[in-house]
């Protein structure tokens, strides 16, 4: 998974556990809206037979010019589940002209998850020529890179005759992991490029390549030849695996060519269908040169074999007319069909591009000629509300056309709670009040019924959690808290560790077995949304053996990212992998610029006690190839710190304050905060020594913190650390309870 590797001494209580290999994503059918995160502990998101379940439906609303219109509300709409009319619970808008609301440190918000725009680019390599293939690509990274608005997330796949569908990137706002993933297009797996491998399928760069500039940073002259030398190499590979695909396929008669395309409608229609697990409307880019058109519409009238066939019929010699030439094959069709269904189902919108207007460019020695297929790509689009677009190598000025209309988004949500868990299709409309004449709303055709977590396949599990560290929605099945602190590895990068605490009665709740399997992703994304490192594990624990301690506290997981200098957002997903039950945090995270010698402060690390914690510790081979020495310790002692400290109201805790140029005499200074960020009363922080750490520049201090006279709640210590001398303050915070 990682290239980047370092060597560090553990403390001995970080026991390694058994590991399970997180399987690779297989696509499968079947998917599940999306219900409201349950606030109660013991509730999974699909249990029992029936749940409070939210449907979340986007509407677009153009005029009669095709122009988005603006100004509606809540009033403007009414939605009908199975034609009853049900009340809106809730209605916002999502405007992409208008500048986002910030969120803290002066960053934009995200929209409502289910409002965002998402593009998947899907790469048809079965019926394409391999050389339009390497050339499409090119203007498909031109639109990625210059053509979508920052919220939008995008995604990459495939389809072979070989593999199928195959997700190449999960939809992500990080643009140059797209870019990355059109680079892969054709070979069997992106790690023959990029050697790291994420079970979610996030394509994020080894720092070796973040050296090289291109996406990531600024190319010199003898980097961007590397770099020139390295896409050539790429493109050259790719031309080469593809066009061995097409030889296989060009071997096929016209049964056989029925066939091809029975594959690919079953395999996309399993796509379609696992693309509900994620929010929102779905802009399906369709790169191909489409299957022959006879397959589906039979020959042209005035074509020969059309000619013929009018003849025998005039002499009543029907036995030599072939119905699938003249008419077209009704398998085909009919399966091509369902296909479609599936993605109207899965509120997905095909635009198709037709990568045939380069067949000028096209030819491949030896390999057959590819029949037309405009009537196809068109008929897919028409059927799922989309367009065609005939020249591959200008469709970005034409699709923004099409993306104007979605500029704004009315997100509709409505509550059943009478819905069994059976995943069966229901039937949606949305009528507008009000409007002006002429307009015309786009909104997804109905939704699925819950079904438990266990009947989804691999592909919607992994969508679901890919989706979760996308949009960072918190969530609360299970109980989830993360403390990352960035010590200093040199002066360009930073050693993160990240202590994970998962409270034992929400893992163990409801399993009666002795296998509990988690999967654990975490992810740091900067300011532009680039993901720039992340760790993930799946590990399988025998409850014969640690349910008892499992239930006392709970798990602590130790991992680490490696960053440079910056504003970040961790994004911690825990999932059980058998009832799907989740937790999702998210919080932010600053890397100083350790080569100013700027004062910095850590957040305050509890030295809890560790009796009773099951611990675990990332997997040797992420722990890395050069030597970082374990940063938690304390005269010489090391700990783990607390990820969220619970106190009683007569403790008292030590903690460890640990800081970079602080000065040289200090003083500490601790305020208790309320839910409301208001100052409280009670508790109280004392300095006990300074110790000496033998690394200029790094200061520890030793501390103790009384939690007398604070009530059972939920609270934050606020730590400052002023130097005496300039009376300069540096802060940090951590959330502790009192229980």
């Amino acid at each position: 998974m990682r290239s980047h590797h370092r060597r560090r001494c553990l403390p001995a209580l970080l026991a390694s556990t058994s590991i399970a290999s997180i399987a690779s994503i297989a696509l499968g059918a079947g998917a599940a809206v999306a219900a409201k995160p349950a606030e109660a502990p013991e509730t999974p998101r699909f249990s029992g037979t029936t749940a409070v379940v939210s449907v979340e439906v986007p509407v677009n609303v153009v005029d009669r010019t095709g122009k988005p219109l603006r100004g509606l509300t809540r009033d403007s709409f009414e939605v009908y589940d199975e034609g009853k009319q049900q009340a809106i619970t809730s209605f916002d808008l999502v405007d992409l002209a208008e500048p986002a609301p910030a969120l803290g440190a002066g960053r934009p918000a995200a929209p409502p998850p289910a409002a965002r725009r998402h593009f998947l680019l899907l790469f048809d390599l079965a019926f394409s020529s391999p050389t339009a293939v390497v050339k499409a690509r090119l203007a498909a990274r031109d639109f990625v890179l210059g053509s979508l608005h920052p919220n939008d997330l995008v995604g990459v796949a495939t389809y072979t005759m070989q593999q199928g569908p195959r997700l190449v990137v999960t939809f992500t706002p990080d643009r140059a992991q797209v870019a990355r993933g059109i680079d892969t297009l054709g070979l069997h797996t992106p790690e023959d490029l990029y050697g790291r491998r994420d079970p979610l399928r996030f394509m994020i760069a080894t720092p070796e390549e973040l050296l090289l500039g291109g996406l990531e940073g600024t190319l010199t002259d003898h980097t961007a030849d590397v770099a020139s030398a390295m896409r050539a190499q790429k493109d050259q590979a790719l031309l080469e695996t593809m066009r061995a695909m097409a030889t296989v396929a060009d071997r096929m008669d016209r049964e056989y060519a029925q066939s091809r395309v029975a594959s690919f409608t079953h395999g996309m229609g399993e796509l379609a269908r696992a693309l509900n697990a994620v929010s929102g409307r779905k802009e399906v880019v369709l790169f191909s040169q489409g299957f022959d058109n006879r397959l589906m519409l039979g020959d042209a009238p005035e074509s020969g074999e059309a000619e013929r066939d009018t003849l025998n019929i005039m002499r009543g010699n029907i036995g030599l007319i072939d119905s699938d030439n003249r008419y077209g094959n009704t398998q085909v069709q009919n399966k091509l069909f369902k296909m479609l269904e599936e993605f109207r189902r899965a509120d997905c919108v095909v635009q198709t591009i037709d990568i045939s207007g380069l067949r000028a460019d096209i030819a491949e020695p030896g390999q057959r000629t590819y029949g037309n297929g405009q009537e196809t790509l068109f008929y897919i689009a028409n059927e799922t509300g989309g367009e065609l677009f005939r020249n591959a190598n200008d469709f970005e000025d034409q699709l923004a056309h099409v993306m104007e209309r979605s500029e704004v988004t009315y997100l509709l949500t409505f509550e059943r709670s009478d819905l069994e868990a059976n995943g069966a299709y229901r039937r949606l409309r949305v009528e507008g009040k009000g409007l002006p004449a002429g307009a015309r709303l786009s909104y997804r055709s109905g939704y699925y019924a819950p079904r438990p977590f266990k009947d989804l396949d691999p592909i919607e599990k992994n969508l679901l959690a890919g989706d979760a560290i996308a949009n960072a929605v918190p969530r609360r099945d299970l109980s989830v808290h993360a403390l990352a602190a960035p010590f200093r590895a040199s002066a360009k990068l930073a050693y993160v560790p990240v202590v994970l605490e998962l409270l034992g009665s929400r893992l163990l709740a409801g399993h009666t077995g002795d296998v509990l399997d988690l999967e654990i992703y975490t992810y740091a994304s900067d300011t532009q949304g680039k993901m720039r490192d992340f760790f993930t594990q799946s590990v399988k624990l025998d409850l014969s053996k640690t349910r008892r301690i499992l239930g006392e506290t709970g798990l602590k997981y130790y991992g680490h990212l490696d960053l440079p200098p910056g504003e970040y957002r961790l994004r911690v997903l825990v999932r059980d992998g058998q009832t799907g039950r989740t937790g999702v945090e998210s919080l932010p995270l600053t890397i100083p610029a350790y080569a100013t010698a700027e004062p910095f402060l850590l957040p305050p690390l509890f030295i809890a006690d560790q009796d009773g914690w099951l611990m675990i510790r990332e997997r040797s081979e992420d722990q890395g190839a050069a030597s970082v020495v374990y940063p938690f310790t304390l005269k010489g002692e090391p700990y783990v710190p607390a990820a969220h400290p619970v106190l009683g109201g007569s403790e008292r805790a030590d903690l460890c304050l640990v800081g970079y140029n602080l000065g040289a005499e200090l003083a500490v200074v601790g305020t208790v905060l309320g839910g409301s960020g208001e100052t409280l009363d009670g508790g109280r922080l004392s300095l006990v020594e300074r110790t000496p750490t033998g690394v200029e520049g790094v200061d520890k201090l030793l501390a103790t913190f009384d939690a007398g006279g604070l009530s059972a709640g939920d609270y934050v210590l606020q730590v400052a650390v002023e130097d005496k001398s300039s009376g300069r303050r540096e802060t940090s915070s951590l959330a502790f309870t009192v229980r």
